[in-house]
Formats: structure tokens, C-alpha cells, sequence
């Protein structure tokens, strides 16, 4: 195994999602013993996993970018990801389909885009998407150091020699709309590279455009589908872990993080067992982390002040049909765009609505009975977040998303949906809050300009010693890359902390 021994103490990650899970590979690598405490009875977190009747459903994200984050924790093991998990370049990446009946094909790496551009649009058009790509590129290799892979203590931490400058000098300042339509001229191109603004909780005509790169991670690094489903992964690290000597323990909910004198020493289980530590990463949630662990004072008051993403509606759809003409990922775009953002980020569900639906079955069929599909339809919905009576019931409310998205479905061309269900299950904002995320948002705080990078609530407890978070909750953000880069900065910061402490070998 690929485990130092320059480095001691105790760390204990409470959460095994794919944040918390590679923290814990990246503190173990350095030598630390490490022990992960899940209160599920399986990992994952987000990207779990359920069963019925045959058909097997991610609960969590759909898309996997930027595989190269996942291959890097199983070289700090000495291992290969390709040995554990079978990951599948989607080509296409999206199926997106518009009002006036058209589509386009999101393909498997610049060059088929490029093509895919000139046949479906013009050889004009198709020039200016190459020149948009190769921008996209350089505001990712600008923001890389300074935005996503950095450790803040203060802004400051922009101001290094240059690199904010590039970032704005390529565009990253302006909007995501305003900066993709100075390179393109087709509207349906338009909305295929800034529609993902929203996972930053962000309509594109507000969003900075260093969220662009969410696009970049789409288009230009390629989209891939996993055999098993996407909780094959956070499975395939979690067993990484336990080989490289973390404690894994599963159905252990943490009740409460131990303080003394200011400074975290042990986590007590719901069952009241006492663990020890030397330092403790948190993964869920950053705010339900504050609530529900630590003491009420160390809650700080910018986190009680956080704005939220939207959330969603998911209808897991298990069909024993198939879901007909689907790629692995489509995408319906509503004929108002803008207006569609307006709605959920003002608190509306949407008049006319976009709606995504992943196929996962296209990749890997054994996901369903013989000849069946099993289906993830997400349609955007407020948070919780809402003033008073305002608030949806969503717990009644959920029949008729289930109607709704089987009549989605059947309206956009997939076949008699309804008829063909044989298991369903919806998950509300409701269910979301459940969970733990705060305001009902699998999406984290939103991204906007004094909730990002150094202004994006800090890795690190101010008022108790030895706390470290990662998740979406915290930076870099939203998403599996970004959640893993954050597990990655968690270790730092753990790391930082005992050598302060001297408790460095």
C-alpha cells in the first residue's frame, strides 16, 4: 500500500460520501489512522443506491466528469480505478431536444462536437464553437489554482501575481450568457453550453463566468456513464480505503462532535460510544454539520445568512419497456429559457418547464429486468428557502409529480410510460431536507459572487480547533470533481493542523 509513515495522529471523517471518502484515502496516504463513520448502511452519501424488483437506482448525481479526480485517489493506493470500475465515454454526452422540435447532440470530445456543429448548424458556427472550447479550457487552467484547488484564509488569496487578472482578461467576470453568446450565434448551442450554471444555483445571465467551466467539464473533458451505476464509484473508494487500512464503519450516526477547551477531541456516537481524535473532517451538509455536531456558538453568522441553489424534483421510474429514442442523458429545454430561470430562483416552480432525464440502462442494461429501463427525472424546484406562507406541501404534492413526469415523458416521445411503470419512487425537496441538506437542496449554497471562492463558507471551524469540512457546502462547490477536490483540500487543512500541533511524527 502507498501509506507514509512521516506523518501520525487520529483523524476521524464523519460521512461516507465522495467527499468524505477521499479525505479519508488522501489522510490516510499520509500516514494518519483514519476512521470513517457512516449512518447509512452503505456509503455513497448523495450517490447512494436502492433495489426493487429487480431494478437498481442511483439515488444521487448523474454525471460523472473529469474521471481523472477518481483515478487519483486510486494511485495514492497504488492501485487502478480501470480495475475496480468500468467507466463508459458517452458519445453523446446529452441528447437535448427544443421547443420547435429540433435537437443536438452534446458528443464525446471537442472534435465530434465540431463536426456535430457543421452538420446540424453551419461551418461558420462550428469555427466559433472550436474558438469558444479553446476559451473554455484556458478560464479552467486559469481558475484551477486560484478558484477550484486552493485553501483560503482570506481574500487575499486571489491576489496572486497575475492569475486574477487572466481570469477576468478571459472573461470570467462577465455572465455566463453575455461571455458564450459573444462566441455563438445559434440560441439551442447557447443554452447547451450555459444551461449548467444552474447547478451552481445561478441563472446564466447572472452567474460568473468562471462557472462557464461547469460547461467546460461537459463538452471539452467528455461525460462518462459507470457500469454498476454512479454508486460503483463512492463503493470502489470506499473499499480502496478499507485496503489501505481505514476504519470504516457503516449504521454509526454521529450524535455530536466532543469539545474541550475550544478544541474538538472525540466524536460520540448516537449509541454513545466515544471515539478519539486528534482531528475531525466533517462531510455533511456544511450548515447541518454546524447545527446538529458542534456547539451553537460556533455557527457563524455568515453561514445562518447563506443563500441556497434551487432544488429538485426526482422521479425514479423503473419501466418494463424501454424508454424509447433515449440517449443516457437528455435534456428538454422549455421554450422561455430565461423565464424558466426566473421562475425557480424566485421561488416558483416553473410555468414552462426544462426537465432532464438519465437513462442509465442505455450504458448499462443489467441495471433492469430483461427488456426494461430504469429512469432518473429531475425537473428544478425552489429550495425551502421561501417566505412565510409561501411554502409548498410537498409531501402531498408528490403524486402529481408523478403523474407529471410520466406525462412528461409520454408527451416528449419515451412510450407509454405510465402504463409500463412498475416501481416508482419521488424525492421532494421534503425528502432532501430529510437527509440533512439544508433548505431541501441537494445543490448546496448558491454561487454567487460573495458565496464563492474566498467568500464561500471556509473549510475550517473559526471557533473550534480540529474541525475541517468538505462537501458541495464548502469550496471549491458543486459537483462530484469539485467534491472531491474539496475532500483533498480537507486533508490539507487536517494535515496543517497536527503539524501545528506537533503531533507530526
Amino acid at each position: 500500500m502507498a501509506v507514509r509513515t512521516d506523518r501520525s495522529g487520529r483523524a476521524v471523517v464523519v460521512g461516507a460520501g465522495f467527499g468524505g471518502l477521499a479525505a479519508a484515502i488522501r489522510l490516510r496516504a499520509a500516514g494518519l489512522d483514519v476512521t470513517v463513520l457512516e449512518r447509512e448502511a452503505i456509503v455513497g452519501g448523495r450517490a447512494g443506491r436502492f433495489e426493487r424488483g429487480g431494478f437498481t437506482f442511483d439515488t444521487g448525481p448523474s454525471v460523472l466528469t473529469m474521471p481523472g479526480f477518481v483515478h487519483a485517489l486510486f494511485a495514492l493506493g497504488g492501485e487502478r480505478l480501470a480495475d475496480h470500475v468500468g467507466l463508459v465515454h458517452l458519445d453523446p454526452a446529452y441528447r437535448a431536444s427544443f421547443h420547435d422540435g429540433s435537437t443536438l447532440a452534446v458528443r464525446g470530445s471537442v472534435e465530434a462536437m465540431i463536426e456535430e456543429v457543421r452538420e446540424q448548424i453551419s461551418a461558420a458556427e462550428s469555427a466559433r464553437f472550436a474558438r469558444l472550447a479553446a476559451r473554455l479550457r484556458a478560464l479552467y487552467e486559469a481558475e484551477y489554482d486560484t478558484f477550484i484547488d486552493a485553501n483560503f484564509d482570506s481574500p487575499a488569496g486571489l491576489l496572486r501575481p497575475g492569475a486574477l487578472a487572466r481570469i477576468i482578461r478571459l472573461g470570467g467576470m462577465r455572465r455566463v450568457q453575455p461571455l458564450v453568446a459573444s462566441f455563438l450565434r445559434d440560441w439551442r448551442l447557447i443554452r447547451l453550453l450555459t444551461f449548467q450554471s444552474m447547478y451552481a444555483g445561478m441563472s446564466p445571465y447572472k452567474a460568473l463566468g468562471i462557472y462557464a467551466v461547469i460547461a467546460y467539464m461537459d463538452v471539452v473533458e467528455g461525460v462518462y456513464g459507470v457500469r454498476g451505476g454512479m454508486h460503483s464509484v463512492a463503493s470502489a473508494l470506499a473499499d480502496l480505503a478499507e485496503r489501505m487500512g481505514v476504519d470504516l464503519r457503516l449504521s454509526t450516526p454521529v450524535a455530536q462532535v466532543e469539545v474541550v477547551a475550544g478544541r474538538a477531541v472525540a466524536v460520540r456516537t448516537a449509541t454513545g460510544e466515544r471515539v478519539p481524535l486528534d482531528v475531525v473532517v466533517l462531510s455533511p451538509d456544511l450548515p447541518t454539520a454546524y447545527r446538529d455536531l458542534l456547539p451553537p456558538h460556533a455557527t457563524p453568522p455568515r453561514v445562518r445568512r447563506l443563500r441556497y441553489s434551487p432544488s429538485c424534483v426526482v422521479v425514479h421510474l423503473g419501466i418494463e419497456r424501454r424508454f424509447e429514442g433515449a440517449a443516457h442523458h437528455n435534456i428538454h429545454f422549455a421554450e422561455d429559457y430565461e423565464a424558466s430561470f426566473n421562475d425557480i430562483l424566485t421561488g416558483r416552480m416553473q410555468r414552462d418547464p426544462s426537465w432532464f432525464l438519465s437513462v442509465p440502462t442505455v450504458t448499462d442494461p443489467s441495471l433492469a429486468p430483461d427488456g426494461g429501463d430504469v429512469g432518473f427525472w429531475l425537473l428544478p424546484a425552489p429550495n425551502l428557502q421561501r417566505p412565510p406562507g409561501s411554502a409548498i406541501d410537498w409531501d402531498a404534492r408528490a403524486p402529481r409529480e408523478l403523474a407529471r413526469a410520466q406525462q412528461s415523458l409520454e408527451a416528449a416521445g419515451y412510450g407509454p410510460v405510465t402504463a409500463a411503470t412498475v416501481h416508482s419512487q419521488v424525492v421532494t425537496p421534503a425528502d432532501w431536507a430529510r437527509q440533512g441538506m439544508a433548505a431541501g437542496t441537494p445543490f448546496a449554497a448558491s454561487h454567487h459572487l460573495r458565496q464563492t471562492g474566498p467568500f464561500r463558507p471556509a473549510n475550517v471551524a473559526a471557533d473550534v480547533a480540529g474541525v475541517v469540512f468538505c462537501g458541495s457546502g464548502t469550496v471549491p462547490g458543486v459537483g462530484i470533481p469539485m467534491v472531491l477536490i474539496s475532500g483533498k483540500l480537507a486533508a490539507e487543512r487536517a494535515g496543517q493542523m497536527l503539524d501545528r500541533r506537533g503531533v507530526a511524527a
